[in-house]
């Protein structure tokens, strides 16, 4: 059973890490500030995601699968609001290419 949960975590944290990394991809790539912030709060969201699936079953318990799941969840709330700060900034005419 230890062998399937490693394979799990490996699996899902090595997903997520790929979603950090298309996502910093789409930050570099991509032409207009809007869109750059797409991909990269979408990348980043799902992959964070698939990192804390990943992390779930090697917590060590219940507390520390709940700070995990905590932490996500503080981050996922950064992000919309950070997200929807600089798209408000680029709409209005900022300088943000």
């Amino acid at each position: 059973m230890s062998f399937l949960l490693d394979i799990f975590t490996m699996t899902a944290v090595s997903a997520g890490v790929f979603l950090f990394l298309a996502g910093s991809v789409g930050l570099l790539r991509f032409p207009d500030a809007l869109s750059r912030l797409h991909a990269l709060t979408k990348a980043d969201n799902l992959g964070l995601g698939l990192v804390m699936l990943g992390l779930l079953p090697r917590a060590a318990g219940l507390l520390a699968a709940l700070k995990l799941v905590f932490v996500w969840l503080l981050v996922l709330l950064a992000s919309a609001m950070v997200s929807q700060l600089v798209a408000r900034v680029a709409r209005r005419g900022g300088s943000m290419s």
